[in-house]
């Protein structure tokens, strides 16, 4: 287990967070909600490995690690955020964790926020930062998350902090608005996990001189770290960018593209780079098939994948040609190629992505304005292999 303090140089009245809707959540995420009703944080402190979610004494366990921090900070437990993340169902080693927070204090520096984005990872290959710049101060986010990916606000986790100065409501407000179109708009494995956490501190430092312009700055940088989190999906070799346009409504559109990124077949079909995009039609198929009757009409719709035309006019438009150019469009978007068996389990050739390209769809429903753009991962063998041996 990694211990990792994010700490303010004084204590702040502008924070935010959202929270996953698991109705089973950790501990953290009950104390969570209840620290947003707090006047101010000081500092969060997470945990990795163990997640405290349903375990006998979860809650105690964690406030006894706000209260123990707090006091190393000069600061009241109410102040500090706890976080978990890791296993479901095992109780934290909270004595053994109270023994290690003093030797967390020495290490704070405000030099670089890498040593915190490499201590909360699990299962991640590799950290994930981004920063933005904005009207003389920055942006700087960190994420955690590898599988149980389908945020509803995997085990995911993102800290996003500020220097400049937005006022909590406002804070809250945009974190709300961005949170959709971000975090909401990805999915691994369709798994919500009970940890989902995503945070939003400022140190107030630096004047806000433009709110519109600070939420653009923020939205990148959450839309940014959430492609990060799928590209670093458990056993992902293709990440899907799935774009519903002329929808009757967003929720529609982004509910159909999560019906896309989610399918399984289609899922194994890229990670094989075979462009049996008859399973795509049929997951599109389903979804609207389950809908009320007559409430959805698929007359126009048209499907490309990487800019070919494959279905319009209820027929597909499939040739020879068109299949050999989607099969060069598969292995141009592949992260990786080879896979390094070792006892057994399937691991990735590389530690990092080494490009940022995707398998790119589009679903034209013909039917509306609206649209919504997910970001899914394929589904391997490396995946199952991890998720079958995760705890063993």
């Amino acid at each position: 287990m990694t211990l990792t303090l994010i700490a303010l140089e004084k204590p702040t009245a502008d924070f935010a967070a959202v929270f996953t809707r698991n109705a089973l959540p950790g501990a953290p995420v009950l104390i969570g909600r209840k620290r947003l009703a707090e006047p101010q944080l000081g500092a969060i402190v997470i945990n990795n490995k163990i997640s405290n979610v349903c375990a006998p004494d979860g809650v105690a366990a964690s406030e006894k690690i706000c209260a123990a921090a707090g006091q190393l900070l000069g600061l009241p437990a109410t102040a500090i955020l706890p976080c978990s993340t890791g296993v479901i169902g095992w109780s934290l080693p909270a004595d053994k964790m109270l023994e290690a927070l003093p030797t967390i204090l020495p290490g704070l520096q405000n030099e670089s926020v890498l040593p915190a984005a490499e201590g909360i990872v699990t299962t991640d290959l590799y950290p994930k930062v981004r920063r933005a710049e904005v009207g003389g101060g920055s942006i700087v986010g960190i994420a955690k998350g590898a599988g149980m990916i389908e945020p509803n606000l995997a085990t995911m986790l993102i800290y996003i902090l500020t220097d400049i100065a937005v006022p909590r409501e406002e804070l809250r407000a945009m974190l709300q608005r961005v949170v959709g179109p971000s975090f909401n708009s990805i999915s691994v494995d369709s798994d919500t996990s009970t940890s989902d956490t995503v945070a939003l501190v400022s140190s107030s430092q630096v004047p806000c001189e433009n709110f519109t312009a600070f939420e653009a700055a923020l939205a990148t940088v959450c839309c940014d770290l959430a492609e990060d989190v799928v590209r670093n999906g458990e056993g992902v070799r293709h990440v899907l960018r799935v774009a519903v346009t002329n929808a009757p409504d967003e929720t529609t559109a982004r509910q159909l593209g999560k019906v896309v990124v989610n399918a399984p077949l289609f899922k194994c079909a890229v990670a094989g780079n075979d462009p049996n995009v008859g399973r795509l039609v049929q997951a599109i198929g389903k979804h609207v098939g389950n809908l009320p009757s007559g409430s959805f009409d698929l007359s126009k719709l048209r499907l490309h994948m990487g800019g070919i035309e494959i279905f319009a006019n209820g027929v597909f438009q499939l040739n020879p040609q068109k299949e050999e150019a989607l099969v060069a469009h598969l292995k141009s978007a592949e992260l990786y190629s080879s896979i390094i068996p070792a006892d057994g389990i399937y691991l990735p050739a590389v530690d990092y992505p080494p490009h940022e390209r995707c398998v790119e769809i589009s679903i034209d429903l013909g039917t509306g304005s609206a649209s919504a753009t997910i970001i899914g991962g394929d589904l391997t063998h490396e995946y199952v292999s991890e998720n079958a041996d995760y705890r063993s």
